[in-house]
This record gives C-alpha cells, sequence and structure tokens, in this order.
C-alpha cells in the first residue's frame, strides 16, 4: 500500500489525481501531517508526501530503522513538477514510484541514488537476493575499480560495467562441497569480487555473494505433520548440505498434498510458492528410494525425490526424514538444482516512435547483456542500453544470422535481446529465432505496436471490423501462395492491410492485388496510404481502389485497403463495426436511435 499525506490544498489537488489514479493501491492520510507521516510509515510499505523536501526529512528522521525496513519516500513539490525518491530507493522501490508518479502526474522523476545516476544496475537491483558488502562493492563498480565476477552457476545477469570481469570458474567442485571447495571453485582475485552461486560460503570483505534460485526442494508429509517440523527439516538439509535457502526456488510435492497445513505454511515463511503434480506424472519419475507407503498413501513411489526432480535438473540431497523425538518421522524431503538457463528476450520496438515503445521492451533492453538487431534498428534504442552491453548489430538480409546468432547467445547462458520493429511476431525475427530455439533456454516474447496498427490510427478507423494483414513480397513466398491469398480475401470482403507493397524491382504486385480486390469491391472503395507510420517524416494520403497511384508507394508504406461497407467520413477513413444500432436510420435523432 502506498500512503499519500498533504498539507495544502495544492497538495491535496495533486494527492487526489494520484488517489483517483490508484484506487487499489493507495491510502490517503488525513490530518496533522506529523501523525499522518507516523501511521503511514508503520503501515504502509511506500509514502508519497506532497511536502518541501526539507520539511520531509524532518518528519521521516525519527522514524528511520535501517534502509531493509523503511518504506520508500518519494517526495513531490506542491506545484507537482518533480517528484523526488527521497529514502529506500532500491530496498524501498521509491526510484521506481518516482517513475510512475511522474507519469501520473506530469513531472519530472528525481532519482539520485549512485547507480542509477550512471545507468549502471545496482547490486541489489539485479533481482536476486543479496549478501555481503554490497555498499562497498557497488562503490568499487562505480569509481571504476577492477571487480571480479565469478558465476558460478552461469545465469544470465544484465549488462554488468567494462570494468566487471568473469572469473576462470576453475576446476568443478563436487554438487554437494565443503566451504573450502566453493571458494575454491572461483579462485580469489585479490580485488572486489561478485559471486553468483547457491552454496553458502564465508563471505569475506569486498565480496557480494547473488542468489539465483535455483533448488527445488521436494517435500513430502504425512497429515498433520507441523510447521515447524516440515520448515526444520528443509532448513537441517540445505545447510547441512552446504546450500542456502535465499536460493530455494519452490517447494514442490504431489496434488494431494497441495493443501497441507504444514507444507503450505512451511512455503509461506520461506516466500516460495507450492508447486503441485499429479500422482501418475510423480510415479513416473525414476527415482533413487522408491517406497511402498507413499504408494499406498497417495498413488505414487516418491514424493519429496520425485516432486523435486520432476522439472528435471541434478538430485544434490536424496531423500531424507524428520528426525522428532519421540515419534515416528512425519516429513520428508530432497533437493534438486536446475541450472539456470540462458534468457532470450525476443522484442518489438514498435512502428518507431520512442512513446511507443513499452514499458515492458524498455525493461527487456535494460535487461539484456547482449543486444542483437538490424543496425538501424539498434541506432533507435541504443541510447536506452546499459553500459557495458554486447551489441551485435547487421544490416538487412541477415535476418537468418541474426536469429542463430541470438540463439546461440542465450545457449551460452546470456540475457539476450533481439529485436524487431513492429511487433517481433509480425514479419520480424520471433519466428526465425524460435525456429532455432530448443528447450535449453527461455524464451520471452515483448510485443509491440505493430505498423498496421500505427497506420490504422493515423487513418481514422479502417480496422474496424475483420481485417487481415498480408506481405506483398515474394521473396520467402510464391507469388501463387501470395495471390491466393488476397484473391480469398476479396472474396470473404476482409479489410486488408498490405506489407513490403513495393520496392524499385518488384513493382507489379501491388497493382494487381488491386485489381485483385477490385473484382469485388467499388471503385470507390477507400484505401489508406502511410509512410514512416509516427516516425518525424509520417506522410498519410486517402484514395480510391480505383485512383490510387502504386507510384507513391515504397517498403516503408502500409496499405489498407476498406471492405464494402468502408467510407470515408470527415476525412478519415472508417469501416462500421456493424453494430445493431448503426443500422437504424440514420436520420434520426441519436437519442432516440441510442434508445
Amino acid at each position: 500500500m502506498i500512503g499519500l499525506i498533504s498539507a495544502t490544498a495544492a497538495g491535496g489537488a495533486a494527492r487526489d489525481r494520484l488517489a483517483a489514479a490508484w484506487p487499489s493501491r493507495t491510502r490517503v492520510y488525513e490530518g496533522p501531517v506529523r501523525g499522518a507521516v507516523e501511521r503511514a510509515f508503520a503501515e504502509c510499505e511506500q509514502v508519497v508526501c506532497f511536502l518541501a523536501a526539507g520539511a520531509v526529512v524532518r518528519l521521516c528522521a525519527p522514524l528511520l530503522q535501517g534502509k531493509d525496513v523503511d518504506p520508500g519516500v518519494v517526495c513531490v513539490d506542491e506545484g507537482g513538477r518533480f517528484a523526488v525518491a527521497l529514502l529506500g530507493g532500491h530496498e524501498g522501490g521509491a526510484n521506481a514510484l518516482a517513475h510512475e508518479v511522474g507519469g501520473v502526474l506530469g513531472a519530472v522523476p528525481v532519482v539520485t541514488t549512485a547507480t542509477d545516476s550512471v545507468d549502471v544496475p545496482g547490486l541489489d537491483m539485479v533481482g536476486l537476493p543479496v549478501e555481503g558488502d554490497v555498499a562497498g562493492v557497488t562503490r568499487a563498480v562505480l569509481d571504476g575499480e577492477a571487480v571480479a565476477l565469478c558465476d558460478e552457476l552461469g545465469y544470465p545477469l544484465p549488462a554488468l560495467p567494462p570494468n566487471v570481469t568473469p572469473l576462470d570458474r576453475g576446476p568443478e567442485v563436487e554438487a554437494v562441497p565443503t566451504r573450502s571447495a566453493v571458494r575454491n571453485a572461483c579462485p580469489q582475485p585479490g580485488r572486489p569480487v561478485i559471486r553468483v552461486t547457491d552454496r553458502l560460503l564465508e563471505i569475506g570483505e569486498g565480496e557480494v555473494v547473488l542468489r539465483p534460485s535455483t533448488l527445488v526442494v521436494g517435500v513430502g508429509a504425512s497429515k498433520g505433520a507441523p510447521v515447524e517440523e516440515v520448515l526444520g527439516l528443509v532448513q537441517d538439509t540445505l545447510r547441512d548440505a552446504g546450500l542456502s535457502v535465499a536460493s530455494v526456488a519452490s517447494l514442490a510435492t504431489v496434488d494431494a498434498k497441495a493443501d497441507e497445513p504444514g507444507i503450505v505454511e512451511a512455503a509461506a515463511r520461506l516466500g516460495v510458492p507450492v508447486v503441485t503434480y499429479a500422482a501418475d506424472e510423480l510415479a513416473s519419475v525414476d527415482v533413487p528410494n522408491p517406497s511402498d507407503a507413499p504408494l499406498a498413501a497417495v498413488g505414487t513411489p516418491s514424493v519429496a525425490e520425485a516432486a523435486a526432480l520432476r522439472g528435471g535438473g541434478e538430485l544434490l540431497v536424496p531423500k531424507r526424514k524428520s528426525a522428532p523425538e519421540g515419534r515416528a518421522p512425519m516429513a520428508t524431503c530432497a533437493v534438486v538444482r536446475r541450472t539456470p538457463r540462458g534468457r532470450l528476450a525476443v522484442v518489438g520496438l514498435g512502428p518507431g516512435a520512442r512513446d511507443l515503445l513499452t514499458p515492458r521492451a524498455r525493461e527487456e533492453l535494460r535487461r539484456a547483456s547482449v543486444l542483437v538487431g538490424l543496425d538501424q534498428y539498434v541506432d533507435q534504442i541504443r541510447d536506452l542500453l546499459r553500459p557495458g552491453t554486447v551489441i551485435i548489430e547487421s544490416g538487412l538480409g541477415a535476418e537468418e544470422e541474426r536469429a542463430r546468432t541470438a540463439v546461440a547467445e542465450a545457449q551460452k547462458g546470456q540475457a539476450v535481446a533481439l529485436i524487431g520493429s513492429g511487433d517481433a511476431g509480425v514479419y520480424a525475427m520471433a519466428s526465425p529465432a524460435l525456429a532455432e530455439a530448443s528447450d535449453d533456454i527461455d524464451v520471452i516474447g515483448v510485443p509491440g505496436v505493430t505498423a498496421a496498427l500505427a497506420a490504422a490510427a493515423i487513418l481514422g478507423a479502417p480496422l474496424g471490423h475483420d481485417h487481415v494483414s498480408i506481405s506483398l513480397s515474394d521473396l520467402h513466398t510464391p507469388w501463387e501462395v501470395i495471390e491466393r491469398r488476397v484473391r480469398a480475401a476479396a472474396e470473404a470482403d476482409i479489410i486488408v492491410t498490405f506489407y513490403n507493397p513495393r520496392s524499385r524491382g518488384r513493382d507489379w504486385q501491388l497493382p494487381k492485388a488491386l485489381s485483385i480486390l477490385a473484382e469485388h469491391r467499388e471503385p470507390t472503395t477507400p484505401v489508406g496510404v502511410v509512410r514512416n507510420a509516427s516516425r518525424p517524416d509520417e506522410s498519410a494520403r486517402l484514395s480510391t481502389i480505383g485512383e490510387l497511384d502504386p507510384g507513391v508507394v515504397d517498403m516503408m508504406t502500409v496499405v489498407t485497403v476498406g471492405n464494402t461497407a468502408t467510407r470515408e467520413i470527415a476525412g478519415r477513413m472508417v469501416t462500421p463495426r456493424g453494430y445493431r444500432w448503426q443500422h437504424a436510420d440514420q436520420s434520426a435523432d441519436p437519442s432516440e436511435v441510442s434508445k
């Protein structure tokens, strides 16, 4: 919950705008300001104060307990011009909140956190639990000191600055090693070091440990097993195996135990989900320690080991039973490591305008350590990339090469962003990339605004009814197939958006396609022509099937041909949706038609 506090009418107006925008996320605190701040500090995860920064500092100072528990505080001036992340920029989420508040109020977000100021990901903002000398190592990164990276597990980290260099991991260590063996997995570099591991180790000065969620703990429990017994078994097993509880991704069990209170509460205390599987799924998993007891009770010879192994991985700790005093054990567990997989985000950049690039696309560009794309598209977003991002760019005609390169980089364990214009799944890079990718990497699709949609918004509402997109390029599709599709759309009276309509060496396909459509539509059927939609040199014109000059069309153009219901209304291209009230007498009074 976000607490909102103001002291004046001007501040109250801005406060109320924010409350109206986020009704389920915010709570307005009335009354004397000091008391309101104290209550919000105790009750909310974040606080937005519409007060002078100095006043907020004095009010918050007596309430501070620690950066890991204090709420994030954003200060907005009464004029609503600036949203300042004042307290808890990372841990409290104030930096992100300042940007959100700025988006709603039209205020400029002000973030002074060192890592954000120089566009470097904070070690506490990588998305992983972090331990050790966070401040010291972060300072070394910012100061340009040589910092070593020991990524024992191959986790796909975001881009880090060039002064952070990977270390040779040294000889492989056993699955459940001693702590000294863990340290030897990455030799002491004699400089600040960032370690990525799920193993317990003694953290020295100038060291930070990032904990990826790589461990799945399979759990079995008798009915009524106490939460203390289940949780204690999990914690003791991990500790004895030299593994960090911070790297637990989930507790896994059989469907029949999905609501077992001891398991559910243990997961809640660990802050992880409970994942369940059907008994027949678990029965098909090969395990080292099957048993007749769970087979009779829930229909599978193994719960703990089978549930942990069901999603794949390496069995680090075989089935282990709890050991309560004076009675039989009621819980079992087993631990599996699932090695982190490379990450491929296929990102649609939209039609070109920066404000049509989605927030999710921005996040993925900044999450990537490797960017792959067409050179001209890379130029559009180069300024959004973090320092240290490896850029692999190529020209037109190298689509297959880019797809293979992106997949290969992800298979190396990298966080890769493969970019395309519009939506990456529409005549773009998602298709060739996914055709190359196997199931050994994670793939994330990030939708974008397509050229067809951008053009339609400029023209009016031409896609108000059923519509189809057809590429007229016969580079990858025989013309016979394209023509058959155009003819089917013509016969079905479907609105058509033509991509790749005409180039210098391919100038007859558009006239041919229009002639096919003209066999089923009047010469006066509207046609919209938009070039470079959403870009600075955008242009648009309305014509008709009978009058369109194909010479004004090129590869940067999208051509939209209406159906038999499409009309030009007030200079806009409109296709009625076909609502019943639109069939009423158009000469009637609108208030009567709507009744």
